[in-house]
């Protein structure tokens, strides 16, 4: 886990990763040159407009005092909060056509830049590589490989929601059986404590 040092700033701009939060967030580096920014940006806002800020940054990081700063790529080959709006608040099934997209190497592109880059498919890998990140000497991609399937979970979901989602998975949705899988794990994790929470209540 992350802490904060006493006295040194921060701040958050955006709440989720949506289109064109890339740009605001990492817009913070520029104000402030000599703070750690993070920026947390879904797979379809790189493709957007993501890609093309990191050419800036290729530009101007060298001018930064301190150098840390981590684009955190949500890559789950889908625009995901549109997906899932689609199923709680429609009840659709997700619509490949416009939803799905093609499997972009971000780690990689940012090496090709001058750039870091760190690929992370492993839960057991992440918190090595925001590490990673922040030791390096330059600005880094992190590229989260996730499963699309796994809802955004609200702390509490109404019977409309439910009912919308029963809905979606009725009419067919593509990955049906994952998403039920997904769901009812996040439900139970959420019931039950972790090891490591239980092993903690124990000390």
């Amino acid at each position: 886990m992350a802490k904060e040092d006493r006295g040194v700033g921060e701040g958050f701009v955006g709440n989720s990763p949506r289109a064109g939060d890339e740009q605001r967030q990492s817009s913070a580096k520029f104000a402030f040159p000599g703070r750690a920014v993070i920026a947390t940006v879904g797979d379809g806002a790189m493709q957007m407009n993501g890609n093309n800020v990191l050419i800036t940054v290729e530009e101007y990081w060298r001018e930064w005092a301190n150098k840390q700063l981590l684009f955190v790529v949500i890559n789950n080959r889908d625009l995901n909060m549109v997906t899932w709006e689609e199923r709680i608040l429609s009840g659709d099934a997700k619509f490949e056509a416009s939803q799905t997209l093609p499997d972009f190497p971000y780690a990689d592109y940012a090496k090709t830049l001058g750039l870091a880059g760190v690929r992370v498919d492993r839960p057991d890998d992440i918190v090595g590589a925001i590490e990673q990140g922040l030791a390096a000497d330059r600005p880094t991609v992190l590229e989260f490989v996730c499963d699309p399937e796994v809802p955004p979970l609200p702390p509490h979901i109404s019977l409309e929601q439910a009912t919308n989602f029963m809905k979606s998975v009725a009419k067919g949705d593509k990955d049906r059986w994952r998403m039920i899988k997904q769901s009812v794990k996040d439900m139970v994790e959420n019931v039950v404590p972790h090891k490591e929470h239980a092993h903690r209540g124990e000390e």
